[in-house]
């Protein structure tokens, strides 16, 4: 088995460009989020994508499906460049896509990418014609598109069509294989019709989301086969807290590690009142769990047993953990590679020690019954002991001084 160091990451042979942000044919796989916003709210839209922006989302999505979202597209792009957000945003259409950037060229302007849904473009005979549109839009204003089908909104005609065709077959495929078939289909039809009408090959980003494991696996391999087109990856639908962040990692890891894959969003559903970054969160753990990219410190920290019965370690590691995600937006605009730093925070003798040693910088805290005493190590290096009550905030002083004093300054020129 290839050591993991050594497996490099694939991806298409094509690369888009979506404003400055390569995707595919080698470049690293990007991240994207989806605001949930209405987005005729400017003001709630900046706000969002702005968060989702500092979080590490390097595309965002926005939803354009009314005249009054069409219409806000462009002062949300001016906001966000007056703030510093230069963030590429992705206008999500369906239905009406091609009567609204007809009616709004401002809107068709300021996106940097257009989804579109081979599904729902249009029905019977309108479903070609309004492709065409919307294609020929991108190519007016020079614009990359998604090609994004879904199983929920698959093209029923393109459907009915292979059901047909296989039910004439001396040994018919069952329902779901002509269904995975059917969404492969569209992508590479869809695409090839794209190219007829004169957007480049390198314009397009192909997607085929469904919400089974299983299915979304065995649709990108036949897709990944078939096509040279970057490929964005994502359980749709993948459901709320652990269940849809284990399914869609289950999904995406399989992929990613065959080199299947150039941008990936976690479609989770949000909590009542919950945090949205939590998506960008958990697509950037995913492929830095993988060594396929680096964006913030990680903390290692032991899951608890009979040793440890108090709970400051834990709450020492939750506190630690999100002190390295408050800071590294600043961090990673003015010190090159703190993204790479690794952080133990261990709870006994057994394995803290070892584990601190491993980190950058680790702390050994006293399990129960132990002497109330809680050794650092950086670099492998026992450097000071700490005790008493402020144990948190004198350890988080020292990796605020680690930072400082391991990662260089980033200058001026020094790309971010």
């Amino acid at each position: 088995m290839e050591a993991l160091d050594h497996y490099p990451h694939r991806g298409s042979t094509l690369q888009v460009d979506i404003a400055g942000i390569a995707v595919g044919g080698g470049a690293p796989i990007a991240v994207q989020s989806m605001t949930n916003t209405d987005t005729a709210d400017i003001a709630a839209t900046v706000r969002q994508v702005r968060e989702l922006a500092e979080a590490g989302s390097e595309l965002v999505r926005i939803t354009v499906n009314s005249d009054e979202a069409a219409a806000a597209v462009a002062p949300i792009r001016d906001a966000l460049h007056t703030a510093g957000c230069t963030v590429p945003l992705i206008g999500d259409f369906h239905y009406n896509g091609h009567k609204l950037l007809a009616d709004h060229p401002e809107c068709a302007t300021a996106l940097a990418k257009y989804r579109i849904n081979p599904g729902n473009v249009g029905r019977g005979s309108k479903r070609d014609p309004q492709f065409a549109t919307l294609i020929e839009f991108a190519c007016r204003y020079d614009k990359p598109v998604r090609i994004g089908v879904n199983w929920g909104s698959l093209d029923q005609e393109l459907l009915a069509r292979l059901m047909d065709a296989n039910n004439q077959l001396p040994e018919p495929q069952s329902s779901p294989a002509v269904m995975r078939e059917a969404l492969v289909r569209s992508c590479v039809d869809s695409t090839v019709r794209a190219i007829e009408l004169g957007l480049p090959a390198n314009r397009i980003v192909l997607s085929a989301k469904v919400s089974g494991v299983q299915d979304l696996i065995s649709v990108y391999r036949e897709l990944a086969r078939r096509t040279r087109q970057p490929l964005h990856l994502g359980l749709t639908e993948a459901g709320m807290g652990s269940k849809g962040i284990v399914a869609s990692s289950a999904a995406l890891a399989i992929l990613l590690q065959e080199g299947i894959g150039d941008t990936i969003r976690i479609s989770l559903t949000p909590e009542p009142e919950g945090d949205r970054r939590r998506e960008v969160y958990v697509a950037q753990e995913l492929l830095q769990t993988m060594r396929l990219r680096s964006f913030a410190p990680l903390v290692t920290a032991c899951p608890g047993c009979g040793r440890t019965t108090s709970t400051f370690f834990q709450t020492l590691a939750q506190s630690i953990q999100e002190h390295l995600r408050r800071r590294m937006p600043e961090w990673r605009r003015s010190h090159v590679g703190v993204e790479e730093l690794s952080v133990a925070v261990m709870g006994c003798v057994v394995n803290g020690p070892g584990e601190s040693k491993h980190a950058n910088i680790g702390i050994s805290l006293p399990g129960t019954g132990e002497r109330p005493v809680a050794p650092v190590y950086e670099d492998g290096a026992k450097t000071v002991t700490l005790k008493g009550e402020h144990i948190a905030e004198e350890f988080q002083q020292l990796v605020e001084q680690y930072v400082a004093r391991r990662y260089p300054k980033r200058g001026a020129n020094t790309p971010t």
